[in-house]
């Protein structure tokens, strides 16, 4: 047997709570998700709001991968946002991450700051009449391209992952999270326009993010626009195809 606890030097005075927390998990905190694959809870420790994921037991070969041939969901999930906050990028802060292995990985926890967050990018795609939508769009657009340009490939740049705060009137702050898919390379300009593909956008959302992101990068907006939609809609292709799929064998 083996457990890796890991905490954020801001946080060693909690060590003792945060493991305590970890170890009672079902029976303490608020559900803020509770699902089959991860289940994430709210904890309040001596005023600090906390929320605690834990990752869904892997089956046993990938229990076995994440031992001895891979990092874990929650360590990956840590070691991101810590490179995330390094570059001045934002996520909710990395507080810790927890892992039991016994002939393979049994268990594993990511701690990270609650955000008080105002809405998702997943607004903008169901609410067109959204407040600022527009603006909101465009500084998404200016934000993705910093991601970018920081050699930040999320790989579920999708819209549930994106967490928004209003910060003054016309001005907002974008939060990644759920970050244990993500890689750190170069992309070129073909990559960044699929990077966009998992955000399903509509032609309008395109029509508004093209030229901010064109204009940055030196592209003309005409291929931007071409290429994201492109990326978009062969996405949106592919996953209607296989609901289609589904339908039928049900």
């Amino acid at each position: 047997m083996k457990e890796t606890f890991v905490v954020h030097s801001n946080y060693t005075s909690k060590t003792s709570q945060l493991r305590d927390v970890i170890d009672h998990f079902s029976e303490m905190g608020i559900d803020v998700v509770e699902g089959d694959r991860n289940s994430i809870k709210k904890i309040t420790l001596d005023g600090t709001v906390f929320n605690i994921k834990k990752f869904k037991t892997p089956n046993p070969f990938q229990s076995l991968v994440y031992q001895f041939l891979r990092k874990s969901k929650a360590k990956r999930s840590y070691e991101y946002a810590t490179r995330l906050i390094e570059l001045g990028m934002n996520t909710p802060f990395p507080v810790a991450y927890f892992e039991h292995f016994s002939f393979g990985l049994k268990q594993s926890y990511y701690v990270s700051e609650h955000l008080d967050y105002d809405f998702d990018f997943r607004v903008l795609n169901h609410n067109p009449l959204w407040p600022d939508r527009k603006e909101i769009l465009e500084q998404f657009a200016a934000f993705t391209f910093q991601l970018h340009e920081n050699n930040i490939n999320f790989l579920d740049h999708s819209p549930g992952n994106t967490l928004i705060e209003k910060t003054s009137e016309g001005a907002y702050k974008f939060y990644l999270i759920d970050l244990n898919r993500m890689r750190f390379e170069s992309m070129d300009f073909d990559a960044r326009m699929d990077n966009f593909r998992r955000l399903w956008l509509s032609k309008t959302m395109i029509n508004i993010m093209a030229p901010v992101y064109a204009k940055l990068y030196g592209k003309s907006a005409e291929e931007t626009h071409r290429l994201m939609t492109l990326h978009s809609r062969k996405f949106q292709k592919k996953v209607n195809a296989k609901k289609v799929r589904r339908r039928r064998k049900k």
